[in-house]
């Protein structure tokens, strides 16, 4: 049975490292007949939040911006799959505001199951990836019916387009192709 997968790119660099990696996991996916959609946070507008907690009451955020389409397809999503760059040892801002702005979801019927994370850094040590797998499972764990399904790193690449014929892509295509 095809599964409604939603991957959310939080790289600002078009064509960066993380997209590329969030592109083979895309791939993958189709090839299995899966419904795939990418979402860059790069052209969206997003506040930050402001901790109001209103969303908990009303199921809805009180700023106007592009976060509640994004967490509707979120509630909706079988699958959510999160790409980010790694800075300074985490996930980029765009990230880290999204899954802030995600609050309304808390509450709600979402379908999501399985959560993943594509990373990549300038460093290739295997430890850089894991504070950011913190956030994730930090945000994973609010979630009782989810889990983190899996997590893929991309280390050495710095430079837009250097994870071409990186063993990663391989890796995050045979995890799209196994959702």
């Amino acid at each position: 049975m095809a599964k409604n997968v939603l991957i959310i790119s939080a790289t600002p660099r078009k064509g960066g490292n993380s997209e590329l990696l969030a592109q083979a996991f895309a791939d993958g996916a189709k090839d299995a007949g899966n419904e795939v959609e990418m979402i860059s946070l790069r052209d969206k507008n997003l506040l930050f939040c402001k901790g109001c907690l209103a969303c908990q009451k009303t199921g809805r955020c009180v700023l106007k911006d592009d976060a509640p389409e994004i967490t509707g397809k979120m509630q909706a999503a079988d699958v959510l799959v999160f790409a980010t760059p790694i800075y300074y040892y985490s996930v980029s801002g765009q990230m880290k505001t999204m899954l802030d702005r995600s609050n309304p979801l808390y509450n709600s019927d979402y379908k999501f199951r399985d959560v993943y994370l594509l990373s990549t850094a300038a460093e290739d040590d295997p430890e850089t990836p894991k504070p950011a797998e913190l956030v994730l499972q930090g945000f994973t764990d609010c979630f009782p019916k989810a889990r983190v399904a899996g997590t893929i790193f991309a280390g050495g690449v710095t430079s837009p387009g250097d994870i071409q014929n990186h063993p990663a892509l391989k890796t995050a295509y045979d995890a799209g192709k196994a959702v």
